[in-house]
């Protein structure tokens, strides 16, 4: 957004593109987005870094590198043909499933 409002293209922002502005206006509202975006980056480090486990975004792929009991979890999850039927939505619907905790205990994973 900041290199769009930079080079004058508002299109982002359809009220400011309706409107006249300044070089000076345009400057100042990158410098906002610059500290926004600096702000976020510290406020939101710990999840940008955050690392996902390969069996989290598809728990149906290889599991081969996960340890015995999530192993064993996997497996039964594998078999479960009602659940991969579920896992098609994505595997942020899957996992925010109320029935999920209850069908895969949770180890401390």
């Amino acid at each position: 957004m900041k290199q769009n409002i930079g080079g004058g293209e508002f299109s982002q922002f359809p009220n400011l593109s309706r409107t006249s502005c300044h070089e000076d206006d345009v400057s100042t509202y990158v410098q906002h987005l610059n500290a926004l975006y600096s702000d976020f980056e510290s406020r939101f480090e710990d999840i940008l870094t955050m690392v996902i486990p390969p069996w989290i975004i598809n728990p149906y792929g290889d599991i081969e590198e996960t340890n015995v009991i999530i192993q064993e979890e996997l497996t039964e999850l594998s078999t479960n043909e009602e659940l991969k039927v579920q896992f098609k939505n994505g595997y942020q619907q899957f996992w925010l499933q109320n029935n999920i905790p209850l069908l895969i205990p949770y180890y401390g994973i």
